[in-house]
């Protein structure tokens, strides 16, 4: 759920409410008109969907083909390598993996989108990038994309690694509220989406947060994760980041 770092507004109890109505309703269609949920969450951990895939991505990643072959992503993340809800997390997890994969579907800034999945507390996930490696251009290289609006925010960190057992995190300060929260993932506004031809791979006009890998002194990467930092509101069971999507800035195919 999103949430205001230095008072909370009037409109969070109302917000809360529609998400957890949205949320019950889908559990009323997978359990009450004979229908299946994809996935769910129990005690922190995804199931109904496989996650038991390498961190190369290979059969059995999330979001993987039947042959086991990455996802046609272009600008995004192609699989979800892993998922892991923490505190009252699991929101839009039965949507996975498509639910954090191609392009975002912001509302721009007085709106947050609910195409989202919640990581809940300390919760992270994983993403691979298929056919496509991240690399290092002028200016912002990577877009993380989460659903603030107005004076609402929840923050994450954000990390990188070409072999996905090496990370490399950009420096986030939750508690430097006065500075806008450097180096952290969901301050700004995502106004790109399907409909509205932004280009959600433009960080002067897709919105979201913007990540050098200069800042890392880094070249490439194929994988990005995402951690919930512990410093939002954890009602379940929207709580923490809400990952929309990500977009890659400056890229090419994977070697």
């Amino acid at each position: 759920m999103v949430r205001l770092l230095d008072r909370t507004p009037p409109g969070q109890v109302a917000r809360a409410a529609a998400l957890l109505a949205l949320v019950l309703g889908v559990v009323a269609l997978g359990h009450g008109c004979g229908g299946q949920l994809d996935a769910g969450v129990v005690d922190g951990v995804v199931v109904g969907v496989d996650v038991g895939g390498d961190v190369d991505g290979g059969p059995g990643s999330v979001g993987q083909t039947g042959d086991g072959a990455a996802a046609p992503n272009g600008p995004f993340a192609a699989t979800v390598v892993s998922f892991s809800a923490g505190d009252g997390g699991g929101f839009g997890a039965d949507k996975l993996p498509g639910i954090v994969l191609g392009g975002p579907q912001g509302k721009g800034a007085s709106a947050g989108s609910l195409d989202v999945v919640s990581l809940g507390c300390g919760g992270s996930i994983v993403l691979g990038l298929g056919a496509r490696v991240l690399i290092d251009g002028p200016g912002a290289d990577l877009l993380v994309f989460e659903n603030p609006f107005a004076t609402w925010i929840e923050l994450g960190r954000v990390a990188v690694s070409d072999d996905g057992a090496t990370w490399h995190a950009w420096p986030c300060d939750p508690a430097d509220t006065a500075g806008g929260y450097p180096g952290c993932a969901g301050v700004a506004p995502v106004l790109a989406n399907a409909e509205n031809g932004v280009d959600p791979t433009d960080p002067s006009k897709a919105g979201g947060d913007a990540f050098d890998l200069a800042d890392l002194g880094l070249k490439r990467a194929r994988f990005i994760r995402v951690t919930d930092t512990g410093t939002n509101a954890c009602d379940a069971p929207t709580a923490g980041f809400d990952l929309d999507a990500v977009a890659l800035v400056h890229s090419a195919p994977a070697p």
